[in-house]
């Protein structure tokens, strides 16, 4: 069974910081490229941060390009998302997302998402 586990989330004042995390289970983790996507209340759900599966290639929202950083430790199937210089359009529910690195088509066609986690910035 596929599981992927966010954490991390919480209350912060605008202008603070907080780093998610997202373990994985149930996958080849090194296979899969992890992305980073948060939904607003009645906002579609938006890529924030995505990291290939070998962690060479990273790619970010234009509204977190700068402020955001998102890594992959391979060894512990985890990705995170450091969250820095947060603002309150920034409030969400942050999910984890799995899809197939380039080269694994063998795959091709699975996708997997976390429960999400809530980031709740303050003013």
């Amino acid at each position: 069974q596929v599981q992927l586990v966010e954490s991390g989330g919480g209350l912060v004042h605008s202008g603070g910081s907080l780093t998610l995390s997202c373990v994985s289970s149930g996958i080849n983790f090194d296979w899969y490229d992890m992305s980073w996507y948060r939904q607003a209340p009645e906002k579609e759900r938006e890529l924030v941060a995505k990291i290939t599966d070998t962690g060479s290639q990273s790619t970010y929202g234009a509204s977190v390009n700068g402020r955001f950083t998102i890594s992959r430790d391979n060894a512990n199937r985890t990705v995170y998302l450091q969250m820095r210089s947060l603002k309150s359009d920034d409030t969400a529910v942050y999910y984890c997302n799995a899809v197939p690195g380039a080269t694994k088509t063998f795959l091709r066609g699975r996708e997997y998402w976390g429960q999400g986690t809530q980031v709740t910035v303050s003013t």
